[in-house]
């Protein structure tokens, strides 16, 4: 059986048992702090190798009635984001430092039209490049 083959069989059993060891716990951020998994997308090095982008994140939301919102729509909160950046990703030129401020201000439009109105404010928690 090829390893790669096997490695991905043995990870994709992780999330099942981190599950079912325990309740769901949050990485950071308070009450009001709706996590969102890392978001990822491939840029091109200066030598012409392909690398990885990496942003974690999550949304702020105060309001009760809207947070249960946002933790329902993670999937597409996370769809949005993972778009906006593949797309920015895409015609960063090659060694080039990501805009964070940028990349939080798209990514809070994206937030306010998804949740229906402003009320949750967009967090980046860190952006790495490998």
């Amino acid at each position: 059986m090829d390893r790669r083959l096997a490695l991905a069989a043995v990870l994709s059993l992780v999330p099942a048992v981190a599950s079912a060891s325990g309740g769901e716990k949050k990485k950071g951020g308070g009450v009001t702090f709706v996590q969102i998994k890392a978001v990822s997308a491939t840029i091109m090095r200066r030598d012409g190798s392909r690398g990885v982008i990496t942003v974690e994140c999550g949304v702020d939301v105060p309001n009760e009635a809207l947070r249960a919102k946002a933790n329902t729509i993670q999937p597409r909160l996370r769809d949005a984001y993972a778009g906006i950046l593949q797309g920015y990703a895409g015609g960063l030129p090659k060694a080039t430092v990501p805009d964070a401020d940028y990349l939080a201000g798209e990514m809070q439009k994206a937030t306010d039209r998804l949740l229906g109105k402003a009320g949750g404010k967009f967090l980046v928690g860190t952006i790495l490049i490998n």
